[in-house]
């Protein structure tokens, strides 16, 4: 599997060859994302709305709700992929709640998961804290300034909803090419541009922090595969470990922050937000479990083209 540009081989504790996922299995795998990805890409896609419920609030607890949380945890731990890139447009698309509802939970369900991580990361010294402070300075008022666009428009309106899908659109399609071409990107870069001096770095770092923060405010996406692809162009000396911790820890603020100002404006479902975390937790730790055994090389190209395929629906 790897993380960033960091690859971590597939092999058992004992030794052994590691354990290959069977061809029906994966197979099978495939076939429901697809038919997933199908299903959301005509939703989203349909502007005369037939077929499209009103959008519904939350009534109570939900089952519903914990079973998306657990297979939104279950495909992060396989994947690694951010579960903003497939729980909010998951709300979005199947569950009908206004973009913003969506939008506004999905940033503290991401505080709380990322806090998780954070604390893991601290604790083996994987987090460069000058990175998440130079990133925080750009990101924290950016957000607070997208906050304050959002109240401005009106965040339970019509052109609130087309900014925010619209936003989400063009972030999911982004985090697809990310999740496929990261690789490709960092050796393009690389072998065209010369390392930026550390003063430029520093200035860069506050920029991605500051488009982050826009970005993320508005849609709840992009903190992962966005954020750790140009880390790695700005920091090419430094671990991928270290790349993944400052990157999960930054997202613990700017996400808390954020989700505190859609909180304020009224756009947080406190009930939902309960569920999906219930359902997420073990979906990680199961899927995490399984991430050495899942064919990695198969799963995160079907999942950028479902990213891809919800993404151009949702622009449009």
């Amino acid at each position: 599997m790897s993380i960033g540009s960091l690859s971590i081989a597939k092999t058992a504790p004992n030794g052994r060859p590691p354990f290959h996922v069977r061809p029906r299995v994966w197979v099978l795998f495939a076939a429901i994302l697809l038919v997933v990805a199908a299903t959301l890409y005509v939703m989203a896609t349909d502007h005369t709305g037939l077929g499209r419920a009103a959008y519904r609030p939350f009534a109570g607890p939900d089952p519903r709700y914990v079973v998306a949380g657990f297979a939104v945890g279950a495909l992060v731990g396989l994947t690694g992929v951010g579960g903003g890139s497939l729980m909010t447009p998951l709300l979005v698309l199947l569950f009908r709640f206004h973009p913003g509802t969506a939008v506004g939970t999905d940033l503290l369900y991401a505080s709380a998961t990322k806090a998780v991580g954070t604390a893991v990361h601290g604790a083996n010294r994987t987090v460069d804290w000058g990175i998440v402070g130079r990133m925080a300075l750009g990101s924290v008022p950016a957000s607070i300034l997208s906050l304050y666009f959002l109240y401005r428009l009106g965040v339970h309106g019509v052109a609130a909803a087309k900014l925010i899908s619209v936003t989400l659109g063009f972030a999911l399609m982004l985090t697809a090419v990310t999740l496929v071409f990261r690789n490709r990107i960092v050796a393009f870069v690389a072998a065209r541009f010369p390392e930026p001096k550390p003063q430029t770095t520093a200035h860069l770092t506050t920029v991605l922090g500051a488009a982050l923060g826009v970005l993320i405010t508005l849609s709840s996406v992009g903190a992962g595969a966005i954020g750790v692809t140009v880390l790695i162009l700005l920091y090419p000396r430094l671990s991928a470990g270290r790349i993944v911790g400052s990157d999960i820890a930054h997202a613990v603020p700017l996400t808390l922050i954020a989700g505190l100002g859609h909180w304020w404006l009224g756009t947080v479902n406190f009930g939902l937000l309960g569920s999906l975390l219930t359902g997420s937790i073990p979906g990680i730790v199961i899927g995490s479990y399984f991430a050495a055994r899942a064919p990695d090389r198969v799963l995160r190209p079907l999942l950028a083209a479902t990213l891809m395929l919800v993404g151009f629906g949702m622009a449009h």
